[in-house]
């Protein structure tokens, strides 16, 4: 079997595991009541196949960019629009104009961003007052509320939040930061996978744009240092330094371990990735080390609150993929633009970009994540912020979708 059709074998495998999890998701905010009927038992009738508002806005998007995509790929757009097209797909700017724009929108939004850091969030969020109990006895884990002895148990998570309120006199500086280079960092990774500046211009504003990633960028409580982690990890796969990326990807975990569900999809990043057979193994087998840390920690800390919170429920996991859809109620573009995507991204892997694959992955991986979390425990909630990875790898997508144009190394 030759590498190029067993890598086509992995693409269409890919793309069919991404489009069913994305499918149920849309099912799941065009039919609300699909679901959740067939998981719980309601004292009055309700259709299951009730749609919402939402359904006709992401049958006329898809079609209207299908329909464009298809012309587009046949040459049958009217020359006006072809062209313009093929000047967008091909436009390119240098590295000193990039980073010149790139600091302009940064500059936008941080001086927007500003004042949230003088709201208290104990106005704004019930959960910070369990942050605050957390913070007075850490890094002691010994609490009669298991809330609290959970918060503790995320060390790195409340070391940059300690630091951040003792040093700064702001809880919500480092929060603010890490929600920054969250941006750059997606801009990075869109660049380093479509070889294109432009395209890493867009993938910030796509991220920016984004009610659910500005909503949480200054909050402490649910701030982005997970998030953030992850996104070095995987950002350092491709470059000299690939040999912290099991650090940083542990790094992520002790901020938030949710973050422990992403491994496999990391696993395949790597194996996707244009990098020595060598460097490969050598990942590989410091993530398998990190896997085992992680587990070991798991197996030291199920005294302190996982024997109190771990339970299974395969409803739960069903109604997991709801989660998706009641958080992204505020994101219509991530929303509307998600199956066009998808789809997108299959052809740029057909056409030989390997690490489209990754980003497909990532996806669907990153909704996945939460019906993962809720067949094991109903201890996490799956809010709106829990999604800010699925947020940042839609922008990377639409940035590698403008990525006709490479850049010479």
């Amino acid at each position: 079997m030759s590498e190029q059709f067993s890598s086509r074998i992995i693409t269409y495998t890919v793309f069919l595991f991404t489009i069913v999890i994305i499918g149920i998701s849309i099912i799941s905010i065009s039919f609300p009541a699909v679901i959740i009927t067939s998981t719980y038992d309601f004292p009055l009738e309700v259709d299951p196949l009730e749609s919402s508002p939402w359904l006709n806005p992401i049958i006329i998007s898809s079609i209207i960019i299908f329909a464009v995509g298809f012309l587009y790929l046949k040459k049958k757009l009217p020359s006006v629009f072809q062209n313009s097209i093929e000047f967008i797909l091909n436009f390119e700017i240098s590295k000193k104009i990039a980073i010149i724009i790139g600091s302009i929108i940064l500059s936008i939004y941080i001086g927007l961003s500003i004042p949230e850091l003088l709201i208290d969030e104990r106005d704004q969020w019930a959960d910070f007052g369990i942050l605050q109990s957390a913070l007075e006895i850490w890094p002691s884990t010994d609490s009669m509320s298991v809330y609290i002895s959970e918060q503790n148990t995320r060390y790195v998570r409340m070391l940059l939040l300690d630091f951040s309120e003792n040093f700064f006199q702001n809880i919500k500086i480092l929060p603010f930061v890490a929600s920054i280079f969250t941006v750059i960092f997606t801009a990075l990774i869109t660049i380093q996978i479509s070889k294109k500046r432009l395209a890493g211009v867009i993938a910030m504003i796509v991220l920016l744009q984004s009610i659910t990633f500005t909503d949480f960028d200054t909050i402490a409580v649910y701030e982005n240092f997970w998030v953030l982690f992850y996104l070095i990890s995987i950002y350092s796969i491709n470059k000299k330094w690939w040999h912290g990326s099991s650090i940083t990807f542990l790094l992520s975990i002790f901020s938030k371990a949710f973050t422990a569900t992403y491994f496999w999809m990391s696993l395949f990043f790597i194996f996707r990735s244009e990098i020595p057979k060598k460097s490969k193994f050598i990942l590989f087998v410091s993530y398998s080390v990190t896997i085992g840390i992680m587990y070991w920690i798991f197996e030291s800390g199920r005294s302190i609150i996982y024997d109190d919170i771990i339970r299974y429920d395969l409803d739960a996991f069903y109604n997991g993929f709801t989660g998706w859809g009641n958080s992204m109620q505020l994101d219509p573009f991530m929303v509307l633009c998600i199956i066009p995507l998808v789809v997108g991204l299959f052809i740029k892997s057909l056409k030989g970009l390997k690490q489209a694959d990754s980003i497909l992955l990532l996806l669907a991986g990153s909704i996945l994540a939460g019906p993962l979390i809720s067949l094991i425990t109903d201890f996490y909630f799956i809010l709106p912020y829990r999604f800010i990875p699925f947020v940042a790898f839609v922008a990377i997508g639409v940035g590698v979708i403008f990525s006709n144009k490479t850049i010479r190394e």
